[in-house]
């Protein structure tokens, strides 16, 4: 798997806001088959940084109504989620403007 099909998105929330500011901690949306070592990988290498710790979970399929059709409802789709903490002295500069 190529280090760039690895992280999908960086998660902007208000609570990640708040571990990155408070906690240097960034979270990301990664691939499904990535595992806490390649994750680490490619943040290294894509963002030039040195990481000290990832955390990953899979966010389960949450219910969701059709607004068109009322009476049909699915789900949202399984993705999983990467908290990474970066050591001492980093930063990912690209997003902290955001």
């Amino acid at each position: 798997m190529d280090l760039r099909d690895v992280i999908i998105r960086p998660i902007i929330t208000e609570k990640a806001l708040r571990y990155r500011d408070n906690y240097k901690i960034y979270v990301f949306e990664v691939h499904m088959d990535a595992n806490k070592s390649l994750v680490k990988e490619a943040v290294e290498k894509l963002f030039d940084v040195k990481v000290e710790k990832v955390r990953t979970c899979i966010m389960k399929p949450k219910p969701r109504s059709n607004i068109r059709n009322r009476r049909r409802t699915g789900y949202t789709k399984t993705w999983k989620k990467a908290y990474v903490k970066l050591k001492e002295g980093y930063s990912i500069k690209a997003l902290e403007g955001v």
